[in-house]
């Protein structure tokens, strides 16, 4: 029983965290403005991981390369941690951490992309002109136009959050049995 519940508390806190640091190197790309609440936080809640590391990996066109090595070193420590709960000795997986803690890091973005879309389509339907409605767009919209183009509007319904939240899914279960499969412990 305390193996399962350390394994929720890590999990929740390491995808909590592993999402801002992802969410911090999109914000840069999509080149949202760090003077809204959402830049603010995520970066109060990053900068302690990502400054260090920005003085060793600098910016380059528009890729924040320290949150991204920041994510993939959180995704190493999530997976060590895990492993050690399940009394696995990490050295054997040695070969594959690194491929598994990419995947975790896919699965997060993933996450990350679904919780966004949500927040969006829930936000359109309740309070359209709420504050958060153009930060949002301007975060889904790389995903979401695409689709939009393929899709069109039923009586002025958009069916295209629907289907990212179906693509989704679906690399989320690729990504998950491909982790699974690769290092034979149960949660990643």
């Amino acid at each position: 029983m305390f193996g399962d519940i350390a394994r929720f508390l890590l999990n929740t806190v390491f995808t909590l965290f592993g999402a801002a640091l992802l969410l911090r190197a999109w914000l840069q790309f999509v080149r949202l403005p760090p003077y809204n609440p959402v830049s603010s936080a995520v970066l109060q809640v990053t900068n302690w991981l990502v400054l260090p590391l920005r003085k060793v990996l600098p910016n380059a066109r528009q890729i924040d390369w320290a949150s991204l090595i920041a994510t993939v070193v959180t995704a190493i420590v999530y997976i060590v941690l895990i492993l050690l709960i399940g009394h696995v000795d990490p050295r054997a997986l040695m070969p594959m951490l690194l491929i598994v803690a990419l995947l975790t890091v896919i699965k997060w973005a993933l996450n990350l992309v679904i919780w966004l879309t949500i927040l969006m389509a829930l936000l359109s339907w309740l309070n359209p002109r709420s504050p958060a409605m153009p930060i949002l767009y301007q975060l889904t919209a790389p995903f979401l136009d695409p689709l939009r183009k393929i899709i069109p509007r039923l009586g002025g319904i958009d069916l295209s959050p629907i289907l990212l939240f179906v693509i989704v899914q679906v690399l989320l279960m690729v990504v998950t049995r491909a982790a699974v499969s690769l290092t034979l412990f149960g949660e990643i």
